[in-house]
């Protein structure tokens, strides 16, 4: 559903009429307008009084657009974030350029990698997977439903063992290798461990030429403790590599504009509520700004140009914040939805739907900015 923040892009170069998708040129069938006192307006058709309507609005999104599109060039201070593999590649934008980097240490990436190892094994059998729920423990909590639709494949074929033992042979060279990655002690038999434990799931599992949830889970409710050790290695790394950066991030540009830093991050939506960088990050900025300058932007596939989606996307948001207060001067709700990510309509259709309308929308903090030299970041 098109709202506010699903403007069209650009509209520049595009006619208001191609813009919206429709011809002015009136047609044979057109009806003309006609007065109060029943005279034709023949010179105007209704299709053409339409368009003229029309106009008005594609007029307003190609002013909307020019603005942003120049609004972009002076964003700054801004931090784009994009999570990837590694714990995520940041961007400072500053009216001096840019720079990135990838401030996470490898530990993130090689704890995780492990730690994923139950979701490989899993979405290679969960086609095969019978689709009645066992007697599990969290049976209650699996939808019927979603178990039928990932279990689309025969759970009498065997076609699963070709991909499980390519696997298998993946995780074995891992696991001979493990000794040699210098991990951490600690971290390196929690590795062990769950590598040892899928090898020993797959390789039964293919002997018997069956499996089942229950087999599946027994395996992988076995090295949650060590999972678990992998998380806290992962987090250890995310934490101390985000936060040195945004210290010496912070030095560079300065107290006065770091007190009105943006911070974006590019998320997908399985990971847009309490992103790991996010919370990171939450805590290195202007507390009484958070509210408002640190932006959560989920999708659905990694952007081709992040940077831009980010800064377009800012600029819509930083040019709405003072269009709300402007435009609607005397009613503050509807200016807090034009700011937030409620429809301006939403309160409406709520009230002809037979609801209150009554969508709670929490005011702008307070814009005060930091004591001079005081840091945010924990230490």
């Amino acid at each position: 559903m098109a709202t506010r923040r699903g403007f069209i892009g650009s509209a520049s170069g595009i006619s208001t009429a191609a813009l919206l998708g429709y011809s002015a040129s009136p047609s044979a069938a057109d009806s003309p307008l006609t007065d109060t006192a029943g005279t034709t307006a023949a010179s105007v058709t209704q299709q053409q009084a339409k368009d003229s309507i029309f106009a008005v609005n594609a007029g307003m999104r190609s002013n909307y657009a020019t603005l942003k599109a120049e609004l972009v060039k002076h964003l700054s201070p801004v931090i784009v974030v994009q999570n990837d593999a590694k714990g995520g590649r940041f961007t400072l934008v500053t009216a001096n350029g840019q720079e990135s980097v990838n401030p996470v240490a490898e530990t993130f990436e090689l704890a995780k990698s492990i730690a994923h190892v139950p979701l490989g094994c899993f979405s290679v059998i969960a086609s095969y997977l019978a689709d009645k729920i066992p007697n599990l423990p969290n049976a209650d909590r699996i939808d019927p439903h979603d178990l039928v639709l990932v279990a689309f494949n025969d759970d009498k074929s065997t076609a699963w063992i070709e991909p499980l033992q390519a696997y298998a042979a993946t995780l074995a060279t891992a696991r001979k290798n493990l000794p040699a990655a210098g991990l951490p002690a600690a971290l390196t038999t929690s590795c062990g461990h769950i590598l040892d434990a899928a090898l020993k799931f797959i390789n039964a599992s293919v002997q018997a030429q069956v499996f089942d949830m229950k087999s599946f889970e027994d395996f992988s409710g076995s090295v949650y403790p060590d999972i678990r050790v992998n998380m806290e290695h992962a987090a250890q790394a995310q934490i101390k590599g985000v936060q040195e950066t945004m210290k010496a991030w912070r030095a560079k540009v300065g107290e006065v504009a770091w007190a009105d830093l943006y911070c974006v991050v590019l998320s997908q939506w399985t990971t847009s509520v309490l992103n790991q960088n996010t919370i990171i990050i939450k805590d290195c900025m202007n507390a009484a700004k958070v509210a408002t300058h640190l932006i959560d932007l989920p999708g659905l596939e990694t952007p081709k140009d992040p940077i831009f989606t980010a800064l377009d996307n800012l600029a819509r948001i930083v040019q709405d914040n003072i269009a709300a207060e402007m435009v609607f001067p005397k009613d503050t709700k509807v200016a807090d939805a034009l700011k937030g990510k409620e429809d301006l309509l939403s309160d409406e259709i709520l009230i002809q739907l037979g609801g209150s309308g009554a969508v709670t929308t929490q005011s702008s903090p307070t814009y005060n900015t930091l004591s001079e030299g005081m840091c945010p970041v924990r230490k």
